[in-house]
């Protein structure tokens, strides 16, 4: 753990020293970081501009931490150059080691400097306890254990935790944090240096419980009834309920020197377009988030996707080419590539109110108190999503009713539609409203692959097309064998073999793709 475990001191002088990447942020950093050489006492004024570092943390190594990973085993994108074989599931340790530096360098030492600066009834304390969870979830959700409640303490080797655990405490942080927000309403914590709500402690609240409420449904097949519990506690105490006020974007800048979204900072690369999975599902259902999310292929004029896991031969055909397939769309993309001028500065999508909509529609479905019914909700966290984007309310309505299903994507391989399920909620069959519920949430998270990725290995009920070929040698049956993790980073096999050794042994199961999560029992 050496790579990532500093004594404090070292954390301190770390975390100040990385604000220089803060420059949008901050004004006086040669006072701060003069002589590198010393121990700077860090003041609370400073405190904010930490918790900015924290939030930009969780994003950083965007590429090797989610597109190449996440994004592909979620069937958003498929690769486009036969260079990057985790689009055919091949494994790559090195690439993990970004996942890890995401918390373990990037938020954590930040998160933890404040809190130990203030007192735990602090606004402060409870946002970077909320801030905690987000950033470790989806860490322990790629892997499984995890170093997590010795993280930090300075050891040389510092223990796996079991998944059961840290979830119990995400839970824990969680509650305590939204019980310190309620009792100070007209706080504004970090004020503008918190770049997703500037300070606004009633929103907070909401993210809060909406993050409870999706690691509940996370856990139901564990777990079921303490997901209920914190399910139904969750919705009591608040989740997000309308779009676009209560999303989580984080603020953005093109300006130079600062920190741009990571999604516009790659598009460029020319390496991923839409999958046939994402042209099946918007092309047959007219999906008007269709010019949002995509922009028209170059070679034809029309919105396209190819099958993942192509190789070099089948990537050679003119079909699955960069010119033939779809971009990402405008707001991630450059002018030239038919986006718009500010894409660097487009805000990071971190949460949607739809999400909570969705996830309140399956609590109803599983005989869970959400408030409502499970139609109700599908039907909001539809239209929440749509004027998330700015789709108009006519536009909506049409498509909440909609008898239309996916279609054939007309892709190199005749793949056949991806499912055959309408928009309009089906009067009573639950497996085909799960099905329903789980596509509609699949579109309306985009392009948060990660929490896409978690939530398919989870329930199972949207089925994604094949895998075409696998580089990978413990996936020899694409049609059977799903990727259900990834492998821990080599990194820690060099600097902490015994205590990765017992994680593994936590695990239950090879260190591989295909052993199963704690939470996945579907």
């Amino acid at each position: 753990m050496k790579s990532y475990m500093k004594n404090s001191y070292k954390v301190i002088i770390a975390g100040l020293m990385s604000l220089n990447l803060l420059s949008s942020c901050t004004k006086n950093y040669s006072s701060i970081n003069s002589d590198p050489s010393k121990i700077t006492e860090i003041t609370s004024g400073e405190l904010p501009f930490l918790f900015t570092k924290a939030l930009h943390g969780a994003f950083t190594s965007y590429q090797t931490d989610q597109n190449l990973f996440a994004d592909l085993y979620a069937q958003y994108y498929a690769n486009t150059s036969p260079n990057f074989a985790t689009d055919r599931l091949a494994v790559q340790h090195s690439w993990s080691n970004s996942v890890y530096n995401v918390a373990y360098s990037g938020s954590m030492p930040q998160l933890q400097i404040i809190m130990d600066k203030v007192e735990p009834s602090t606004p402060e304390y409870a946002l970077s306890n909320i801030w905690w969870v987000f950033t470790f979830h989806r860490i322990t959700d790629y892997f499984g254990p995890i170093p997590y409640f010795r993280a930090g303490s300075g050891q040389r080797n510092v223990p796996y935790d079991p998944m059961d655990q840290i979830y119990m405490d995400f839970f824990k942080r969680l509650n305590d944090a939204v019980t310190v927000l309620k009792q100070n309403p007209q706080s504004k914590p970090f004020g503008t240096a918190d770049l997703i709500y500037a300070g606004d402690v009633s929103k907070w609240i909401k993210f809060a419980n909406t993050l409870r409420l999706r690691l509940a449904l996370r856990i139901s097949a564990v777990d079921p009834a303490r997901a209920k519990t914190e399910a139904e506690a969750a919705v009591a105490g608040g989740v997000m309920v309308t779009s676009p006020a209560d999303d989580a974007l984080m603020k953005r800048s093109n300006v130079t020197g600062s920190v741009i979204n990571p999604l516009s900072s790659m598009s460029e690369y020319n390496e991923f377009r839409m999958s046939a999975t994402m042209e099946s599902i918007m092309k047959g259902y007219q999906d008007p988030r269709m010019s949002i999310y995509w922009i028209p292929a170059r070679a034809n004029n029309e919105f396209n996707g190819f099958r993942n896991g192509l190789n070099s031969m089948q990537l050679a055909n003119a079909m699955n080419s960069n010119a033939a397939n779809s971009h990402v769309g405008p707001r991630w993309t450059t002018v030239a590539s038919g986006g718009i001028a500010t894409f660097e500065a487009t805000p990071l999508n971190v949460m949607s109110t739809a999400e909570a909509d969705f996830l309140r529609a399956e609590g109803a479905i599983l005989g869970w108190n959400m408030g409502g019914t499970a139609k109700g909700f599908y039907e909001k966290g539809i239209r929440n999503s749509m004027l998330q984007w700015g789709v108009t309310v006519e536009a909506i309505d049409a498509y909440v009713n909609s008898s239309k299903v996916p279609i054939a994507p007309q892709d190199f391989l005749n793949s056949p539609a991806i499912a055959n399920v309408s928009v309009a909620f089906h009067p009573t069959s639950q497996d085909i409203q799960l099905e329903q519920i789980a596509i509609q949430k699949w579109l309306a998270i985009f392009p948060d692959g990660k929490e896409a990725w978690a939530d398919i290995r989870r329930h199972k009920r949207f089925k994604l097309y094949q895998v075409v070929n696998s580089d990978n040698p413990n996936i020899t049956n694409t049609a059977t064998q799903l990727v259900r993790r990834l492998p821990y980073p080599d990194q820690e096999y060099q600097v902490n073999k015994a205590e990765i050794t017992k994680g593994v042994q936590l695990l239950g199961g090879p260190d591989t793709h295909l052993t199963r999560l704690w939470w996945d029992k579907n």
